[in-house]
């Protein structure tokens, strides 16, 4: 019986393979980037940082990278690779479009706030200040209390109304309330600024505090809570609220002890993003919380000043030296864009670190 032996070729690269090395796209748009950067800074030489258009060099380098992987890709892979490929880069050219304000905002207030990111803005007010100099210790934190008391009267109204909506809810009543937050999902901020100054009116006329704010913040906060925290209750599998009336548990019990710690990841991302959807709001602030120079701690004595507030009072009143105004506000909504992203990723962290595991 003759065996037969069979021996093995030399084993080629990727490029000979008919198959681009997983690095490669990686490395072209890397280096379009780079070379896209590059001539735009030439082009911007002598001029302002503040003029270099990063959203024409990200774009330009994303269209660079695009032509460049799909003609190698021709050229080295299949018909059907390269098609593939094609329809990859016509999908990155349309995210980075989306993307092309977000990164132009975050570049230009970057350069224009990053000469005031110093300790003396974040340890001094503005009080007595009429020139160079002071800070934003007040409105920061003003924005810190008042957005603090927003989410702890918010946050439970929110979720305890989410939870009557998906586990009691039934009937006119349900069907009411699903209404009513649907209405104030949409209703302008400036309109609950007005709500709350009109209802203080009735006590004092013209008063301005740091709770006010906090009341008109929640009124916008409270449907984004509830439309967010039903949307991820009903998520929660009903077997295992059924597995868990089987064993004797009452319904209340069910509901703190399975439902909600199955959703909490879900829950808890929701309730960030919308304190973030309202801790830059300004409309209602300027009605409710007010303006003031000088730091005050106390919520329900006296105006607060708040970073949004504070931003808009910098372009708006510069006072004797323009620049020096003008680079507060720009370091205020520089501090603003941080305070959202940190809770943004504090809610990730908190999303990953309590999602059920299904695994076993």
């Amino acid at each position: 019986m003759t065996t037969i032996t069979r021996t093995k070729g030399p084993v080629g690269n990727s490029l000979t393979a008919g198959q681009l090395p997983k690095w490669m796209p990686w490395a072209i748009l890397a280096g379009s980037l780079a070379l896209s950067l590059a001539a735009f800074t030439v082009v911007n030489m002598g001029g302002d940082a503040a003029d270099f258009n990063i959203a024409g060099a990200v774009f330009i380098g994303v269209v660079v990278f695009a032509i460049v992987l799909v003609v190698l890709s021709t050229v080295v892979e299949t018909r059907r690779r390269a098609m593939d490929r094609l329809a990859t880069v016509l999908v990155s050219i349309a995210f980075t479009i989306a993307l092309l304000p977000l990164i132009s905002l975050l570049y230009t207030v970057i350069v224009n706030g990053i000469a005031r990111f110093d300790g003396t803005f974040f340890s001094f007010s503005m009080r007595s200040i009429v020139g160079e100099g002071g800070g934003a210790v007040h409105a920061i934190w003003g924005t810190l209390i008042v957005t603090g008391i927003a989410a702890v009267i918010s946050v439970p109204i929110g979720l305890l109304t989410s939870i009557y909506l998906v586990e009691y809810g039934r009937g006119r009543l349900a069907k009411a309330i699903t209404f009513f937050v649907d209405v104030m999902t949409g209703i302008p901020s400036i309109v609950a600024g007005l709500f709350i100054v009109a209802l203080f009116a009735l006590i004092d006329p013209g008063l301005n505090t740091g709770i006010m704010g906090s009341l008109a913040l929640s009124v916008l906060m409270i449907p984004v809570v509830v439309r967010s925290s039903e949307e991820m209750l009903r998520l929660v599998p009903n077997e295992l609220r059924e597995a868990s009336y089987a064993l004797g548990v009452p319904k209340w019990l069910t509901i703190v002890k399975v439902v909600l710690p199955t959703s909490i990841a879900g829950i808890t991302t929701g309730i960030m993003l919308s304190i973030s959807r309202v801790i830059g709001e300004t409309a209602p602030l300027l009605l409710t919380a007010g303006f003031t120079q000088s730091l005050n701690l106390n919520a329900t004595d006296q105006p607060m000043m708040t970073l949004p507030v504070f931003v808009y009072d910098q372009f708006q009143n510069p006072g004797t030296n323009v620049a020096a105004a003008l680079e507060r506000a720009w370091a205020g909504a520089l501090t603003l864009i941080i305070i959202v992203m940190v809770l943004n990723l504090v809610a990730r962290f908190v999303a990953k670190k309590f999602a059920p595991k299904f695994g076993r």
